[in-house]
């Protein structure tokens, strides 16, 4: 799968809600980060884990499944085996009318449920990471393409 730069760029711009299918409430997860670095960058970001349905993550509530966001969303991020994207897929495409991209995260593909989402008009990207591509393409990598926030002079 190859995406260009502008096409990457456009879906981010564009996009102002994000919900995230198997956030973690564990800071040391991937989820968990990018949410919150999603967050940070002006996004809303509302949380999907059935686990934690009703807890607080981010000043949001989390919510056990998609059909229970109501709220338009731009884009899912989908931070699940790639085996359990289709359902997830399905539902966002019946209870998220204003959606416009399905994301899934490093290591998640399933050609035949983004083939579904595109035929009804949804932008899909698979095996990448918004927070990553959203740090690459607006400047925010540095260091050997760490985000770390600190430029060092000793280099």
């Amino acid at each position: 799968m190859s995406y260009t730069d502008d096409f990457l760029k456009t879906v981010l711009r564009r996009t102002k809600v994000v919900a995230v299918v198997g956030v973690s409430m564990n800071p040391v997860r991937p989820s968990y980060y990018v949410a919150r670095y999603m967050g940070l960058k002006g996004y809303r970001v509302i949380p999907v884990n059935p686990l934690h349905a009703g807890e607080k993550l981010f000043g949001e509530t989390v919510v056990g499944g998609l059909a229970e966001i109501d709220a338009p969303v731009d884009m899912v991020d989908i931070f699940r085996r790639s085996e359990a994207v289709p359902p997830i897929v399905e539902s966002a495409l019946e209870h998220l009318p204003h959606l416009k991209t399905i994301w899934m995260q490093i290591g998640v593909e399933h050609a035949e449920a983004a083939a579904v989402a595109e035929a009804r008009g949804v932008d899909v990207i698979m095996n990448r990471c918004p927070k990553i591509e959203y740090q690459r393409l607006f400047g925010e990598l540095r260091m050997g393409g760490f985000a770390t926030g600190v430029i060092s002079s000793k280099l």
